[in-house]
């Protein structure tokens, strides 16, 4: 870090009035290619449950998980409660977290494109690993690398989505990362339904497949150009004021472009990120980055997806039971974040996730009221209460997917100034990451302990998250992305927080050793 005091991150005056240029092709294609590398997180989430309850794979790699599945007296609650298998599928998170904090300094230092890339050669090399398996050791190798190319991917096309995207329209494009992955989720349990029967070697056609998003990532990430904000960053002014022009399809980017050079000057004398981030300044950025993806793990999406496939069991699909749930819970997401692209740069951040909150925490409710009344240990749900349950199921589905799936993504990877902006999306994939871990891990013996109160468990935070939501979160639809201190500044709680500072002569007292706290 430069010596000397700091004044505030980012730019100074607001200029969003100024900002011209449109949707061009050239922004569609690239965003599209990138969001690729949300279907490789989604796929991975797909795959892991469909493979680890396959018999070939699991007498291969764990023959005591099999052999309990074979003599295990069944329990509505209780039934697939093994850590040990649960460790297989969540090491990949941890994986991913530690490699979510490489990523930050490439990332920032060799551009997001290049982080992509490196994303997508290690999800290759990981499916690869993994399909051609030949020992426990080989597959955790491969898990391994499938955890460093998430890290990858989820920390650059967050940002590079963001910072390719006009102003008007970056909550729809951002939200194509959150389209992908759960297009990858759908995609997977398809995969997995087919590849079932192929025993016993189903499974490694299974976990092979991610090779071709994996493919397409990293060769279309070749491809790809840079963000004009992380060339500016790393000084090619006058390449990145030309890509400007071209993705926003006009010359007249001189707004823009200032914004952009502003932040440029200012991050240029920030060393470390990371130190940075924990600034008093950054400090609304900072909460947003660790709340915001925990609150959407705890949201309790995967207890939701976890438990349909005993409800439709309930309602007598039996053996089809995986693939009908999978189907239409996986529709049902895909269809939701679809309108969530459509409204939310219209109606705006808020707007969706306290709306989404509210719904969700009546769905949790329902859902542990009915289950906690009508359903015992071993007891069937009646076809009536389960068709009433699979109902509110979908519709826990929609609010997700149109609230904080995208959004939990959407809001940190735009708040943060070019300075910390990197750290920033590190930490925010960090505790994603982490908190996916947490419920990876414990979700079977929380299920099993709690029984139908899980549900209620995860209703309370639901109720914390949108009380959250309404109170701290400023409305930062239609906010460049390099004015976003500007929108802290007036914020009723974080204006004590953030330091107001005069704009006159701002060219001047932005810079590191000239200014005053």
């Amino acid at each position: 870090m430069a010596g000397g005091s700091f004044a505030p991150a980012g730019v100074a005056k607001e200029r969003a009035e100024q900002y011209q240029g449109k949707l061009t092709a050239y922004v569609i294609v690239a965003c599209i290619v990138a969001a690729v590398g949300g279907s490789l997180f989604g796929y991975d989430i797909g795959i892991s449950g469909g493979v680890t309850s396959m018999d070939g794979f699991l007498h291969k790699f764990f023959k005591t998980v099999y052999k309990q599945k074979m003599l295990a007296h069944e329990n509505n609650y209780c039934k697939y409660d093994n850590q040990g298998l649960a460790a297989f599928t969540s090491s990949l998170y941890l994986a991913g977290l530690v490699a979510s904090l490489v990523a930050s300094p490439v990332t920032r230092n060799y551009g997001r494109r290049g982080s992509i890339i490196c994303g997508g050669i290690s999800f290759l090399v990981g499916a690869t690993l993994n399909a051609a398996a030949a020992n426990l050791a080989m597959l955790l190798l491969g898990r391994i690398m499938l955890g460093v190319g998430i890290g990858f991917g989820n920390q650059a096309i967050p940002l590079y989505l963001s910072e390719m995207a006009p102003t008007h329209l970056r909550g729809g494009l951002n939200m194509m990362f959150q389209l992908a992955t759960t297009l990858g989720i759908f995609i997977a349990n398809m995969v997995n339904y087919g590849t079932q029967k192929l025993e016993p070697w189903g499974w490694r056609l299974s976990l092979g497949l991610a090779i071709v998003p994996a493919t397409v990532m990293t060769v279309g990430g070749i491809f790809l150009p840079e963000t004009p904000n992380s060339l500016i960053e790393r000084g090619s002014k006058e390449e990145g004021r030309k890509l400007l022009e071209r993705i926003r399809g006009t010359e007249n980017v001189s707004a823009e472009f200032q914004d952009m050079l502003d932040a440029s000057e200012f991050a240029s004398a920030i060393k470390h990120p990371f130190r940075n981030i924990l600034e008093r300044r950054n400090r609304p950025q900072l909460v947003m980055a660790i709340f915001m993806p925990t609150f959407q793990i705890l949201t309790g999406i995967n207890s939701i997806l976890f438990y349909a496939p005993v409800l439709f069991q309930s309602m007598g699909f039996g053996g089809n039971a995986a693939l009908y749930s999978s189907a239409l819970t996986g529709a049902v997401l895909v269809s939701s974040t679809l309108i969530s692209i459509a409204i939310v740069d219209k109606l705006g951040r808020r707007v969706l996730l306290i709306s989404g909150g509210i719904i969700m925490i009546l769905c949790q409710v329902i859902v542990a009221i009915i289950l906690g009344v009508k359903l015992g240990e071993n007891q069937e749900l009646s076809k009536g209460f389960s068709v009433l349950v699979v109902a509110v199921i979908c519709l826990f589905v929609v609010a997700f997917g149109w609230s904080w799936g995208p959004l939990g993504w959407t809001v940190p990877s735009e708040i943060f100034p070019l300075e910390t902006r990197s750290a920033g999306q590190s930490v925010t994939v960090a505790v994603n990451l982490l908190f996916t871990f947490i419920i990876a891990q414990s979700f079977l013996a929380l299920l099993c302990a709690l029984k139908f109160g899980i549900f209620l468990f995860f209703a309370g935070w639901i109720t914390v998250m949108t009380v959250f939501v309404y109170v701290f979160l400023p409305e930062t639809k239609g906010i460049p992305i390099e004015e976003m201190i500007l929108m802290w500044r007036k914020h009723w709680f974080w204006k004590r927080i953030v330091p107001e500072y005069p704009e006159v002569d701002s060219s001047i007292s932005r810079r590191p050793n000239n200014s005053t706290v």
